[in-house]
């Protein structure tokens, strides 16, 4: 009886909104007493309507209330902490929304703390003795609090569900087993449970084993992009310095140029001056010569005249000639002219250089490579539209089809010279140039065509080993016949067998070093693959037969 007066006294002073013991309890005009702060809390809510309700009873006020501390309230209250009653707060001991409510408690349920797979139901704290203490309930399952009892009652006979059906791979009750599961392998729930258990442990090894498989990858790719940072950091650092110190001797060349240039200025302008002051000295003296010449003439007194001509008619030495040859001032023009073809050539280096530097960085790989594709459709993921460069064709190549066809011709075209067309071998390349991964197929028709691909450096004059495809170290050709095909590198030959078709697919994965030839049809069958290291970009060429045409096709 005393335990049910402290229930009711913890209820008669907590507070509803927060469910604890008063605090500065105040008691508003419908008679419901709260915490101050939790009913100012609750009205600053309801500000915007300027109506005030009862959190109980739901009573409005209007204008708010001014409230006040219940200083009778607040001293029992006190008396009730200083007994040692507390209210235990809700979320502790009541069951929510989200909660296992007792089955046992009525009014306000306390939460369940075990379910009973027995008796299908749950118990709180208090209601849970009986299992503990009766020995006819020492058999019962508890498990964690679990809403979903009722499914392991069978809705055809009503039975808890002890049994396993193997057949039917569900669980039934022992009517099942004798009903409509009769002649089916069942078992016990248990049984079951202790098979699918042990498979559950191979399960979680396999799981436990590929984390740890996992977090060794995850290691090893951090320890890769620690070492990636590193790597392009110092990179960056060095190429600053490398490109500063470049640039420093192209100022040092450029005061170096204009201090030389100062220095003849001033020589050549000093020597002017030099002549220029002799010059005027000169015409000084005969500008005074001049004068008494001019005086002498003027004399009446002919003895005099005599007497004095000869030494007034005698003139100095001249400084110069008569005329002075001054020589256009193409020293310095030229000097301009040689600083501006240091530029061209430098600009040309850059252009050559600067491809194998960008081939550099963008050949740094820290993951492996995708697999080779293995269907059509995967290949054509990475197809390229390639086109043929006119300026490589031999003169016997004619191309159409906006320049991704090339026919065999008996005579020449008239192609401008240019020093990357194949002047003896019947060849053309790409215009573009191939790096990562790329897929082409070439159509051809006639007597057989050489699929290659190869450096832009490969020889371009002449007829030796150095211009034709696959006959040196920089082109790589699978030839296909009729019937059969053969591939070649660095003048070596190898038979390559297969299925004849007149149209084959190229794929490249620049980076991995993988070059693979295939013969398509409705399927596509694999010729030949190369696996090395490509130092340059790639381009793709064609070498035809007479009476040939061969054509890059149109994948997209």
């Amino acid at each position: 009886m005393a335990q049910k007066g402290d229930q009711l006294d913890r209820e008669t002073f907590s507070c509803s909104i927060c469910l604890d013991l008063l605090k500065d309890p105040v008691t508003i005009p419908c008679g419901h007493s709260y915490c101050m702060s939790c009913i100012k809390g609750f009205w600053d809510e309801e500000d915007q309507r300027k109506i005030y309700s009862c959190p109980q009873c739901r009573q409005t006020f209007a204008p708010r209330p001014v409230l006040g501390k219940n200083t009778m309230l607040a001293a029992l209250v006190e008396q009730l902490k200083k007994t040692g009653l507390q209210a235990a707060p809700a979320d502790h001991c009541y069951a929510g929304p989200e909660d296992v409510a007792c089955d046992v408690c009525t009014g306000r349920k306390l939460k369940a703390l075990k379910s009973c797979l027995v008796c299908l139901a749950s118990y709180c704290e208090k209601h849970l003795q009986f299992h503990y203490e009766s020995p006819r309930f020492k058999k019962h399952k508890l498990v964690d609090p679990s809403e979903k009892l009722q499914e392991n009652i069978c809705s055809r006979h009503d039975e808890v569900m002890k049994m396993f059906c193997r057949t039917d791979q569900q669980c039934i009750c022992y009517l099942c087993s004798v009903d409509e599961h009769k002649g089916h392998d069942t078992v016990s729930a248990a049984a079951e449970r202790t098979e699918r258990q042990r498979e559950l442990e191979v399960s979680r090894q396999n799981i436990q084993q590929r984390i740890q498989d996992r977090e060794k990858d995850v290691k090893l790719l951090q320890q890769r992009m620690k070492a990636v940072n590193r790597s392009a950091n110092k990179a960056v650092e060095d190429s600053e310095k490398i490109f500063t110190e470049l640039i420093r001797l192209i100022q040092k060349r450029s005061s170096d140029v204009k201090q030389q240039i100062r220095s003849q200025q001033e020589t050549e302008v000093s020597r002017v001056k030099e002549l220029q002051e002799k010059l005027e000295q000169e015409i000084t003296e005969l500008k005074r010569k001049d004068a008494e010449l001019k005086q002498l003439s003027h004399t009446e007194d002919h003895n005099q005249f005599l007497h004095n001509y000869p030494s007034l008619s005698q003139l100095s030495a001249s400084t110069g000639s008569s005329s002075i040859d001054i020589r256009p001032l193409r020293h310095f023009e030229d000097v301009t002219a040689a600083v501006s073809e240091l530029r061209d050539q430098l600009q040309d280096i850059l252009r050559e250089k600067w491809t194998n530097i960008s081939l550099t960085v963008t050949e740094v790989d820290v993951l492996l490579s995708e697999a080779e594709p293995k269907t059509r459709a995967g290949f054509l993921k990475y197809s390229r539209e390639i086109t043929l460069d006119p300026n490589t064709a031999n003169t016997r190549l004619l191309l159409s089809e906006g320049n991704r066809k090339a026919t065999y011709m008996s005579q020449p075209q008239s192609y401008s010279r240019h020093p990357d067309r194949f002047t003896d071998y019947l060849q053309v390349l790409s215009r573009e140039s191939l790096t990562g991964r790329c897929y082409w197929e070439v159509e051809w028709s006639g007597r057989g065509v050489c699929v290659a691909v190869a450096y832009k450096n490969i020889s371009r004059a002449g007829d030796s080993n150095e211009c034709g495809f696959g006959f040196n170290d920089k082109s790589w050709m699978l030839n296909c016949g009729t019937y059969s095909y053969e591939f070649n590198f660095n003048n070596i030959q190898t038979p390559v067998s297969g299925p004849g078709s007149s149209r084959v697919g190229v794929y490249l994965d620049h980076t991995a070093g993988i070059l693979s030839f295939y013969s398509v049809s409705e399927t596509m069958t694999l010729l030949h693959r190369v696996q090395t290291t490509f130092t340059q970009p790639l381009y793709a060429g064609l070498w035809l037969y007479k009476e040939v045409t061969a054509e890059l096709c149109k994948l997209k």
